[in-house]
């Protein structure tokens, strides 16, 4: 593991983490959170760009005459969920806890700012982008849709997310697709209610429902290649309130998991050809209510190329570990990833509880390691540019 000078600054970490662990906002909510890390900041001499994405911030930190830009990105919301760790530390806030990590992940971001901005090591500017968001409303986008891209134009941009089972310390990603896309649709079937001693002279919305959830089965299985990974899930099939009454609707609420864009787009067209189809069957209509999610996140080979040089070379290789396949959950670094080449890394977080339960906590042992990959992707990434200045 490499020796870089934190000096006595790794406890002070740690007390910023674990306050920003007990003091945690939900999604464009998160106006303390905000500001306490603005205060850490300016405390430390930088300029901060505040209140994009609402409650999102930015500061950056440049040296020498370099011409490149390397943005990292932290995400700091938390979510809806009673904390039940006990830990002196807790949650204040009844009701929602950082079950995710995003605290570690804006206590390392910090503390790779505070460590850079005590270096000359790189030529060139970093932007160290902190997120609000990342949960439920897509934070990364309305920080673009603010001008973030603009005001802060980036070469290259990466971002780091602990990992539960992963050994504490030891770096994992992958080239290509690393998470998947998240959509939702509620699905609205009207049929004819009546009595439910004459389904004759109705059209039950309830069966409609069945065989639209049944057919829509056979659309990983037998409409996308097995080495493309897609999940198709009905989350609630909501119908009628007595045994006696045939209603007159019925809903359904599916979301759609993809890595392949491409696949992305075509099952959510092959959702609405097979429900309407499978209504019209029995004399039914079908309505739908999309809510269009975060994208598939989708590292750039050669971002991820020099990620896995830096961990070799700084750690060790036994420190990295090539990611075998993608995850089905979602990330919203996706949509800068869209419009930068970047990577999206995973730092192990040892044999913790699982991410979004009530017992898990950031393991504050991987804030050096988390920090030190930072500081040495950033000279890494600008050293080029060092050694010409």
């Amino acid at each position: 593991m490499p020796e870089l000078d934190l000096g006595g600054f790794l406890p002070e970490l740690r007390d910023i983490r674990q306050h920003l662990h007990s003091i945690p906002e939900i999604g464009l909510e998160e106006h303390e959170t905000s500001d306490f890390i603005a205060a850490k900041l300016e405390g430390w001499g930088f300029q901060i760009t505040r209140y994009l994405g609402k409650t999102g911030l930015v500061a950056s930190l440049r040296r020498g005459a370099g011409k490149r830009s390397i943005g990292l990105r932290a995400d700091f919301d938390a979510l809806p969920i009673m904390e039940e760790t006990k830990l002196p530390y807790a949650s204040g806030h009844s009701g929602v806890m950082h079950a995710c990590g995003h605290d570690g992940h804006a206590a390392m971001l910090l503390g790779a700012a505070w460590l850079l901005s005590h270096t000359n090591d790189f030529s060139g500017t970093v932007h160290f982008i902190f997120q609000p968001a990342e949960e439920n409303f897509g934070g990364a986008q309305l920080m673009i849709d603010d001008g973030l891209l603009d005001w802060f134009p980036c070469d290259e941009i990466f971002a780091l997310h602990n990992w539960p089972g992963l050994t504490a310390g030891v770096f994992s990603s992958r080239p290509g697709p690393i998470a998947a896309s998240i959509d939702a649709v509620t699905l609205t079937i009207r049929g004819l209610g009546g009595h439910g001693a004459e389904p004759e002279k109705s059209i039950d919305p309830v069966v409609v429902g069945s065989s639209i959830v049944m057919a829509l089965q056979t659309l990983a299985s037998r409409t996308v290649s097995p080495h493309s990974p897609c999940v198709v899930t009905v989350g609630a099939f909501n119908a009628g309130s007595v045994c006696n009454v045939i209603p007159d609707t019925a809903k359904l609420e599916i979301s759609i998991r993809a890595t392949d864009p491409a696949v992305r787009d075509d099952i959510r067209a092959k959702i609405e050809t097979i429900a309407r189809l499978q209504a019209e069957s029995f004399r039914a209509t079908a309505e739908f209510e999309w809510i269009v999610g975060y994208p598939a996140t989708i590292n750039d080979v050669t971002a991820f190329e020099q990620v896995q040089r830096t961990v070799t070379n700084h750690f060790g290789p036994a420190f990295f570990k090539l990611c075998d396949k993608p995850f089905m959950g979602s990330e919203d670094f996706s949509f800068l990833l869209e419009k930068i080449p970047g990577a999206y890394v995973l730092i192990g977080n040892g044999d913790s509880a699982n991410l979004h339960t009530s017992k898990y906590d950031f393991n504050d042992e991987i804030l050096g390691p988390g920090i030190a990959f930072f500081a040495h992707l950033v000279t890494d990434v600008l050293r080029d540019e060092a050694v010409q200045a």
